[in-house]
């Protein structure tokens, strides 16, 4: 938190991304910091949601802000039997824990309309911009 300070940030600037398998663990370590990032206002993501052990029970034990839904369900959501149902499921439960949700590896409209349909909060992905060097990302800002 100390850093964040110094460069004149504050903790709700910060979203850090943690994997379902580090919730698992069960640390004493872990849980410190989710709760040190909780009171500095850093939120956090779970990346890759769906893929590992889900720990649905750590979703409400830990103060989680963004469920991010692996590209792994959503590269075939527009065809039948893809995962528009574990997609759409994995929507519904965060929301009922207030916990908002992003879809990774949007690459079509349809995919997209499909997932506004389902109520997603956020998506990334192609259909934005592909992924791009450190440096073009820095000019892109920049612009």
């Amino acid at each position: 938190m100390d850093a964040l300070t110094s460069i004149g940030l504050s903790g709700n600037s910060i979203t850090v991304e943690i994997t379902e398998g580090l919730l698992l663990k069960e640390s004493i370590k872990v849980k410190q910091r989710l709760l040190e990032f909780m009171n500095s206002g850093i939120e956090v993501s779970i990346d890759d949601f769906g893929t590992g052990f889900s720990a649905l029970s750590y979703l409400k034990q830990f103060h989680i802000d963004y469920l991010k839904i692996d590209r792994s369900f959503i590269k075939d959501l527009e065809l039948e039997g893809g995962g528009k149902a574990l997609s759409e499921a994995i929507i519904v439960m965060a929301h009922k824990l207030g916990i908002k949700t992003i879809a990774e590896g949007v690459e079509t409209e349809g995919q997209l309309n499909l997932l506004r349909s389902f109520g997603c909060d956020y998506v990334q992905g192609f259909l934005y911009l592909p992924a791009v060097p450190a440096v073009e990302f820095e000019q892109i800002i920049a612009r």
